[in-house]
């Protein structure tokens, strides 16, 4: 997130729209707990902006850059790269989460962020390009698990939610400060360079960021655990050992370490988290996030993600490119605003629904304009336009944040940091396909026939969430868990 150069800024941000919301009390040690993980969103919005903004500046003959124009081989590449590498990054967090903590791997993942920031910034050739998306790639992959682990672990219930939200709220802002920067400089590069602050922040916040309460009674440190749950809560700490949440904690965590007729065993004895993706309340919410991931990415236009400054070019409305990029991304973060203050009184289901409706609805005009009336141009190039950045708006309040909202919450105790970092894994993989193979799919059906197929396939995931999603607001992990059983 670009212009938060301190963190004393990105704490008064978050306590603003937290203290705002008379709904959200909470105490300030939980503002910090969540300060790191809203810089490592807002680092991700800018790693996944850095394509987009790369693709559209080398895309053209006229760029003065020491680079050549892309290809589209090239940019399709170089726009997919980021996603084909987050699996790895995902498993490598699922191998050292239990053992280091939520703390340790959230300072990881701004190691690979920095380094590509750094190269990006003199890069000379398109392969160092690909290498710096591959990088990122990891740190994004690395940063699922721990971050939405750690929120699902940290917050109470009826605000897990709403911070939640305000995570998706910094992605949003980081990508839109940095695409707005780009706007005004026009250089890349420059942009880049800007950009480097941003995990050298996040660092400092994270050391001083508390450790995972659970993720320390799994360790048997059971009256640290009580200390920290205490300054998260703003509790006295003699009060937090007889308070129900933390029995609750207590409770939970045993029954994912010693409960023998939960866990499977390998063949030493030894708990096998892997196993535990074969037991229906594992794999029925697997199932049901990769679905979500699915119709978020498509509804959300993932897909025209690193192409968009020429598509805002195709629709041919008489704009600037570079600052209607800027804006769609600052409609999305107004919709992740919003998500902070809707998501308590509508619930996730009911803005599931509604959005991917009316996104579905936006793209199949956006097809149908785009192929059968092309006598108005300038008329159906603003509508065209107006379509999309609905849809961006709808996606980024309705569909988006509430995928990683589900990720931090619908899985047991005993699998969540596997099946975060799994989820997280496929999410991303998931988009590489639909990023790298748009541009085919695109001149093989016709650029805005792509639009139509996606409206029409949202209709259909309309029709399976109606009876699949179930209501997880203002519930409990463990009520959440015994829902899938």
């Amino acid at each position: 997130m670009l212009p938060y150069q301190h963190s004393c800024a990105s704490n008064y941000l978050l306590l603003t729209v937290i203290h705002r919301t008379s709904w959200l009390v909470c105490a300030p040690q939980t503002s910090l707990a969540m300060a790191g993980p809203c810089f490592i969103q807002a680092g991700i919005g800018i790693e996944f902006t850095c394509s987009t903004i790369i693709v559209g500046a080398l895309a053209s003959d006229k760029s003065k850059d020491v680079l050549p124009p892309l290809t589209d081989e090239q940019a399709s590449w170089l726009g997919s790269f980021l996603f084909l590498f987050t699996p790895l990054g995902s498993a490598l967090s699922s191998l050292m989460l239990n053992r280091f903590g939520h703390k340790t791997c959230m300072i990881l993942i701004n190691v690979p962020f920095l380094v590509s920031q750094i190269m990006l910034f003199y890069a000379n050739s398109v392969g160092t390009l690909y290498v710096c998306s591959m990088l990122m790639g990891l740190s994004v992959g690395y940063s699922g698990g721990p971050t939405s682990a750690y929120i699902g672990e940290v917050c109470e219930p009826k605000l897990r939610g709403a911070l939640m939200s305000v995570t998706n709220v910094f992605y949003y802002a980081g990508s839109f400060l940095f695409t707005l920067i780009y706007a005004f400089t026009l250089d890349w590069r420059l942009t880049v360079l800007i950009g480097m602050s941003i995990p050298i922040v996040n660092i400092v916040i994270l050391f001083m960021t508390p450790q995972s309460p659970m993720w320390l009674l799994t360790k048997g440190k059971s009256l640290k655990a009580q200390r920290t749950l205490a300054k998260l809560r703003g509790w006295p700490s003699q009060e937090t050992g007889s308070s129900k949440e933390f029995k609750e904690m207590i409770a939970f965590t045993s029954t994912a370490v010693h409960d023998n007729d939960d866990i499977e065993k390998d063949e030493k004895g030894a708990t096998s988290s892997w196993g535990q993706l074969l037991r229906p309340e594992v794999y029925r919410p697997f199932r049901l996030l990769m679905v979500y991931f699915f119709y978020a990415n498509l509804m959300s236009g993932v897909q025209y993600g690193p192409y968009l400054l020429q598509i805002f070019t195709d629709f041919g409305a008489p704009v600037n490119v570079e600052f209607t990029l800027a804006f769609s991304v600052l409609l999305s973060t107004i919709g992740g605003i919003l998500t902070i203050f809707f998501i308590s009184k509508f619930g996730k289901r009911f803005l599931t629904l509604s959005a991917l409706l009316i996104c579905s609805i936006c793209y199949i005009m956006i097809g149908l304009i785009g192929v059968y009336w092309t006598n108005s141009k300038p008329l159906t190039a603003w509508l065209v336009l107006i379509f999309f950045l609905t849809t961006i708006f709808l996606a980024s309040f309705g569909i988006m944040p509430i995928a990683w909202i589900l990720l931090s919450e619908i899985f047991p105790m005993k699998s969540r940091n596997i099946t975060c970092s799994a989820g997280t894994a496929f999410g991303y993989l998931m988009t590489f396909f639909m990023i790298k193979y748009y541009l085919d799919f695109s001149n093989f059906v016709n650029f805005y026939n792509t639009f139509t197929i996606f409206g029409i396939s949202g209709l259909f995931g309309a029709v399976y969430f109606y009876f699949y999603l179930p209501e997880t607001e203002n519930k409990t992990l463990q009520d959440i868990s015994a829902f899938f059983k």
